[in-house]
């Protein structure tokens, strides 16, 4: 019961900080593989996926409410996403992670140093025309960060809101709320995944979705009131983490 306390807490943290700007994995995982080091890491990870797919559905739910979301860019790329997901997930054993880190540590330095440097960068949205361009641009990214979430994960939402940002001139605000549309694609698919495969422990996962769920209305609500510039500020936060945690694992 203890334990299951403890990871509720983890829960709401993740939920707070992925709701925000995405990342919650890097909380929430390596807090149920500590709670349970001798569980199969398939039944954890599922279990995080049930964890997460709920709590991003409260954040992509409040904030389509506050949010005028560009959906003509958004459901291309969410759609796409789901299915390059499921891809991802299958390929997992043709490519092994440790091939996969030292690529994305260098791609979310290269992020965290451009977000730094260019002090303007989602500082404020720009008017975008929506035309066959973007919705081909917004297709492509959809797949290729689907494919990455299934294959490998760490950073998805950090990506997602780097490149609306980059190419569709977003703001941090509607970039953070797209990409939770976008996230909640590939949880879903991923869930599909291990649900069918048995690798879901809903007695944990149950209480933790809803101290998760907590927590993402309080993320949302806090990037909601605070603005872009704050959501910036926890969006370089996470990238020093993401950066921290990728290079510690490489190092192990």
């Amino acid at each position: 019961m203890l334990t299951v306390t403890v990871l509720c807490f983890f829960a709401f943290c993740a939920g707070l900080i992925d709701a925000a700007v995405g990342g919650g994995g890097l909380i929430q995982i390596p807090a149920l593989f500590g709670a349970y080091p001798l569980m199969p890491s398939a039944a954890l990870l599922g279990t995080n996926k049930f964890v997460s797919a709920c709590g991003t559905s409260l954040a992509a739910r409040s904030y389509m409410g506050r949010v005028q979301i560009p959906w003509t860019l958004v459901l291309p790329a969410a759609v796409t996403a789901f299915v390059m997901s499921f891809i991802g997930a299958a390929a997992v054993s043709l490519i092994p992670q440790s091939m996969m880190r030292p690529f994305v540590l260098v791609m979310i330095i290269v992020m965290a140093i451009y977000t730094f440097m260019k002090k303007d960068f989602g500082s404020m949205q720009r008017p975008l025309t929506i035309g066959t361009r973007e919705r081909v641009l917004a297709v492509l990214i959809g797949g290729a960060i689907g494919f990455y979430d299934g294959l490998f994960g760490p950073g998805t939402g950090s990506f997602l809101i780097f490149l609306f940002i980059r190419f569709f001139a977003f703001d941090f605000l509607l970039a953070s709320a797209s990409a939770k549309i976008v996230n909640l694609a590939t949880n879903v698919a991923a869930l599909i995944f291990f649900i069918a495969a048995g690798k879901v422990l809903f007695l944990v996962a149950a209480p933790l979705a809803v101290c998760n769920v907590a927590g993402a209305y309080v993320g949302t609500q806090i990037a909601l009131r605070r603005g872009s510039k704050f959501v910036r500020i926890l969006f370089l936060c996470l990238l020093v983490a993401l950066i921290a945690k990728l290079g510690y694992d490489m190092l192990k």
